[in-house]
């Protein structure tokens, strides 16, 4: 039931963006996203099942953006600059995206375990949400990865790789460096615009 999920999901967000996490009711969520408390226990099968699924909808939603400015046009430097930006962006403007970059969950926030949770559901998608959460490490690798995947083309020689996947990685730790404490005026794309400007070359 993949539409009453996401309506649920969306009205755990909404929910969530009023009160903290541990004022939100699930008959509350139900009602707003027009389905019976009995199809939320059903796809989610508790609180914390749907904190999981809420927060893995929106570390994928993180990666799917990733992922969107890494296939633009442009140079390296220029892409992994606009992923720096993304990332930035993304955690400033959703909570649950800063917290799992960081690893710093406010109470206002479900803090569902990061490890995977034993689960008798036979929805694949409740499956998928019971496994492990990225933790900010993983992210770090996942978006590195990504950038590299994209940024390499075929017959890339061993050395230009290996910066490639050096510089992924620098970008990712400044990105998130600029979540934790922002620099002035917004200035990501600068730091990573100087960084860049010795490791990788149009």
């Amino acid at each position: 039931m993949p539409a009453a999920r996401e309506s649920l999901l969306d009205a755990a967000c909404s929910a969530l963006a009023r009160r903290p996490w541990s004022a939100v009711r699930m008959v509350d969520v139900a009602a707003a996203a027009g389905v019976s408390r009995q199809t939320l226990y059903n796809e989610f099968g508790s609180k914390e099942g749907l904190a999981r699924a809420l927060v893995r909808r929106e570390a994928d939603g993180f990666l799917a953006g990733v992922e969107r400015v890494l296939a633009g046009t442009g140079d390296p430097r220029e892409r992994l600059t606009a992923t720096a930006e993304w990332t930035a962006s993304a955690a400033r403007e959703n909570a649950l995206v800063r917290a799992m970059l960081t690893g710093c969950w406010s109470e206002r926030l479900p803090s569902p375990t990061l490890k995977a949770v034993p689960s008798s559901s036979t929805v694949p998608a409740q499956r998928r949400a019971d496994g492990a959460l990225p933790s900010p490490g993983d992210l770090v690798a996942l978006v590195r990865d990504r950038a590299v995947a994209v940024l390499s083309g075929p017959g890339t020689p061993g050395p230009d790789a290996a910066d490639l996947t050096r510089s992924c990685e620098l970008v990712v730790r400044l990105a998130l460096s600029c979540v934790a404490a922002p620099p002035p005026d917004g200035g990501v794309a600068e730091l990573v615009r100087t960084s860049l400007s010795s490791q990788l070359t149009s």
